[in-house]
């Protein structure tokens, strides 16, 4: 008997197909390795070879600033916004050109400001001045301003004292601010005042507000004699009459957020919390 063809010298080929005849088991071994192996990542298959279309960098550029354009819109919609302090009217905590971040989820859906936070709010109505009502007056800025990458103007930066149902007096025997009756130690306030309510009436007249109404709170600034805050629409040095109530309150509609973190420049970084004070004031009767 002759000896099988694929047997003779060690023809390579026995081995391709381990001596099975075509349409046996080990054809079918064979072929699923060799399509294996061309499906392999080092194979040599049309689909490893073809390459995926990629999209000119102009497009890609153009892509990629739209989808930053977006993210921004929403950050500054609903987490954060940059802002700067305009005055001196919350001197010492904060710094005339200080940048300042917003936080906004603190105040999503029922809650609200809570006393002693520090706030941004929207000019309830002639409490700036022309010139920071307006905001940034470059382009360039006026874009950032509206994407939440630049601070925008008509804003004012003010602490809650009071909240509805409140009432806040001036002052006890120790020149302190009151709400509800509880006298407030505000350790943030700066130094050399006469007395913690406004200095705009030289602390010569003692007042009371009404109680706050619904849905609206009372704000002043930590630098009680250079603030435009609700204590200085109570006592107006240009009356001469004793300190009344007027236009105090702000809507809490127009609250931006609150601020949490100074971070610019660098010498300022900070973070601000509520001062533990404002937990012993009661409830409003």
């Amino acid at each position: 008997m002759s000896p099988h063809p694929h047997d003779e010298d060690g023809d390579p080929r026995s081995s391709s197909f381990s001596g099975a005849e075509p349409g046996e088991p080990g054809d079918r071994s064979a072929s699923a390795t060799a399509t294996a192996s061309e499906a392999a990542p080092g194979g040599r298959s049309k689909r490893s070879r073809r390459k995926r279309k990629q999209l000119p960098l102009w497009q890609e550029t153009i892509l990629l600033l739209a989808v930053a354009l977006v993210l921004a819109f929403v950050i500054k919609a609903f987490f954060l916004q940059a802002f700067y302090i305009p005055s001196e009217s919350m001197v010492p905590g904060l710094q005339v050109n200080d940048r300042i971040l917003v936080e906004k989820p603190s105040y999503w859906g029922d809650n609200g400001p809570q006393r002693g936070d520090v706030v941004v709010f929207e000019d309830p109505g002639g409490w700036l001045g022309s010139a920071a009502a307006e905001g940034p007056s470059n382009p360039i800025a006026q874009v950032m301003s509206k994407i939440g990458l630049y601070p925008t103007g008509g804003h004012l930066v003010k602490r809650v004292i009071g909240l509805e149902g409140d009432v806040i007096s001036c002052c006890d025997d120790q020149g302190r601010i009151l709400v509800n009756g509880q006298p407030l130690d505000e350790p943030y306030l700066a130094d050399g005042l006469q007395c913690n309510g406004p200095e705009v009436n030289g602390c010569t007249a003692d007042w009371e507000t009404v109680e706050v109404p619904e849905g609206q709170m009372f704000v002043m600034g930590d630098n009680r004699s250079q603030s435009e805050d609700s204590a200085a629409r109570i006592c107006d040095p240009a009356l001469d009459t004793a300190c009344t109530t007027g236009r105090e309150f702000v809507d809490t509609d127009l609250v931006v957020g609150k601020v949490f973190a100074v971070v610019w420049p660098r010498s300022s970084w900070d973070w601000l919390e509520r001062p533990e004070t404002f937990a012993d004031v009661p409830d409003p009767r």
